[in-house]
């Protein structure tokens, strides 16, 4: 690493640390049902806002009064988010009879439409499809960007449930679900994305609803693509090398769209899906190194924040200053050797003539280079996001292991809206009944008894994700049909199908973009990753919040493990990486690590 990388990542983190005290704040305020300071501040935005929020509670007839048990929270969540799976799904399918369609998109097809549909709902925005040339400015809108809102904003809400179980001294319920969505919706998601909107306009973001634009080139563009027949199955000879074709092109098409609110959500809650099919390295999406940075931000504002905002909400603000330095320490112990990394240049390439110096510019944007790439790529696997600036299939080995592990660690390294900091606070049940085991003690944390059903519970969300990821990438390389859409063979395909089913299972989004994914048999699989790997988590951690609720508060004594301090923190980032990290290991092993291996030795041997 250079002095340069040194000062972006201290930059960031500063820039970042600053915010999360406001940021905890604002969040608190939201969760606990009072004014949030700024807000409170403007008045008169603050009493608009209130007559849409007391609206919205008449027209769907909820009772603001009413909290709900885990039970009903739960259902609340997979009712709420099913309707948005069945909307997403029609309109998609149905787009060509709809408006804001100039460039006159067909409908999607089943399978894809119902990929796409969960990935949206679930919060992961996996997008096996080209934006631009797939959804028109109606379905993006009116599917794509609410689900971004509420994808977020249940995350958000399931994290409230969780605190509130911490911080209740005896209560029976949790919450109202439909509030907390309200309330998130309006308070926090929507003027912050209109603020950041207005921000990347006048950064160069597009925000129309133009038609495309065709313009011609000065020189023909050749170029070569692999083959595919229908159903996006990729060519491959007798050999088994992908079939590439020529092709010449005298025209560029300049798509257009409402691209900054999309971009501004699907930063500020973690979504990632694109407007274009080059996501954030796309100059409307993402125009210059100022804007970049301020994406990085986004990404990580919200669930730094509430870090923050747990320990307001529970009354003690170590806590959160814990967690946030756990995952401030992982994400640093991360992002180093992946800056590292991609600070190397592949010897294959220096051995025709390039220059070494350079690094890794490979599949990277010139405008950001080498260490804003990189850094950019930790975050958005770090968070649940999966917006993208460079191809991680071009990484090195090691530089491709290190968004792949971030995101096999359940994402909690600051993590997705909310998902984030519960998948957090699971580790951190699991590390006090560590703790508790050794010193022979029940043991305990923010004054709640950890026993039997809470870890039954925390077992469950631990484990459901990784038999999903390897589950689903060893059923992908057994069948023809699933290795068929591998663009490289051995080591790195492996990877390709591993990094897929990860993302999924654990909500990212990213890709290594070697893996022709637009399939029936992906569409399919990778949706019910997807779908699962949300709701399976989510239901064992509203379990816990309901169990924790109905619990009292027990006293702090001499022999009380604290839960604050370095000492925790050591033992928190101890589990996560444990148990987070050793799962994987054999997989890893036989993709990046083999991978970094033949590159190194083959280079040698030369």
């Amino acid at each position: 690493m250079n002095s340069f990388a040194w000062l972006t990542l201290a930059l960031f983190l500063s820039a970042l640390l600053l915010l999360t005290g406001p940021m905890g704040a604002w969040l608190a305020a939201i969760g606990q049902g009072k004014i949030p300071p700024l807000l409170g501040i403007l008045s008169p935005l603050f009493s608009l806002l209130s007559k849409v929020e007391n609206a919205v509670y008449r027209l769907a007839g909820i009772h603001t009064h009413l909290s709900m048990s885990w039970k009903t929270y739960a259902l609340a969540v997979l009712v709420f988010n099913a309707l948005g799976l069945v909307v997403v799904y029609g309109l998609q399918r149905m787009q060509s009879f709809l408006p804001l369609n100039p460039q006159g998109h067909q409908g999607v097809s089943p399978d894809s439409s119902f990929n796409t549909a969960v990935s949206f709902v679930t919060n992961t925005n996996w997008q096996a499809y080209a934006g631009e040339s797939t959804m028109s400015y109606l379905t993006q809108m009116l599917a794509l960007t609410v689900q971004n809102f509420f994808s977020a904003a249940t995350g958000l809400a399931v994290a409230y449930a969780l605190i509130r179980g911490f911080a209740a001294r005896s209560a029976s319920g949790l919450g109202n679900f439909w509030v907390d969505i309200t309330r998130i919706t309006i308070y926090l998601l929507v003027p912050l994305s209109v603020i950041f909107s207005i921000v990347l306009m006048g950064q160069g973001v597009i925000q129309n609803f133009d038609r495309y634009v065709d313009i011609s080139l000065i020189e023909p563009l050749r170029y070569e693509q692999a083959k595919g027949e229908e159903g996006g199955k990729v060519l491959q000879d007798i050999s088994g090398a992908t079939v590439m074709q020529s092709l010449e092109s005298t025209t560029q098409t300049i798509a257009m769209g409402p691209v900054a609110s999309q971009e501004a959500i699907k930063m500020l809650g973690t979504n990632g899906g694109g407007f274009f099919n080059a996501n954030s390295a796309h100059p409307f999406e993402n125009p210059t190194p100022l804007s970049n940075f301020l994406q990085m931000l986004a990404i990580f504002l919200i669930p730094a924040g509430l870090c923050n905002a747990f320990g307001r909400m529970v009354k003690d603000h170590r806590q959160g200053w814990t967690l946030l330095a756990a995952m401030t320490l992982l994400f640093t112990m991360m992002v180093i050797p992946l800056l590292q990394a991609e600070s190397q240049a592949n010897p294959l390439l220096s051995a025709l003539g390039v220059d070494s110096l350079s690094g890794n510019m490979e599949g990277k944007e010139t405008r950001f280079g080498i260490t804003a790439s990189a850094l950019f790529a930790a975050i958005t696997t770090a968070a649940s996001c999966g917006a993208v600036n460079a191809m991680h299939d071009s990484f090195m080995p090691l530089g491709g292991l290190i968004p792949l592990l971030l995101i096999q660690l359940g994402e909690v390294v600051f993590g997705g809206v909310g998902s984030g900091l519960y998948g957090m606070l699971i580790f951190s049940i699991l590390a006090v009944f560590i703790c508790g085991l050794m010193i022979g003690r029940t043991p305990e944390y923010l004054g709640k008894k950890i026993e039997t059903r809470e870890i039954k519970m925390v077992a469950l969300a631990i484990l459901i994700p990784p038999v999903l990821v390897l589950g689903g990438t060893a059923l992908a390389v057994m069948f023809d049909v699933g290795r068929s859409s591998i663009s490289n063979p051995g080591s790195h395909g492996l990877s390709q199908v591993l990094y897929a089913f990860s993302s999924a299972a654990n909500n990212n989004g990213s890709a290594f973009a070697g893996l022709s994914a637009n399939t029936p048999f992906y569409n399919v699989l990778l949706a019910l990753a997807m779908w699962f790997g949300r709701f399976g988590v989510i239901i064992p951690v509203l379990a816990i919040a309901g169990s924790l609720s109905n619990k009292k508060r027990v006293e702090v004594t001499a022999g009380s493990l604290p839960t604050h301090g370095p000492l925790f923190v050591a033992l928190l980032i101890g589990t996560v990486l444990i148990v987070g990290a050793l799962t994987y290991i054999p997989a890893l092993a036989l993709g990046p690590i083999v991978e970094h291996l033949q590159l190194f030795s083959s280079s040698s041997a030369q």
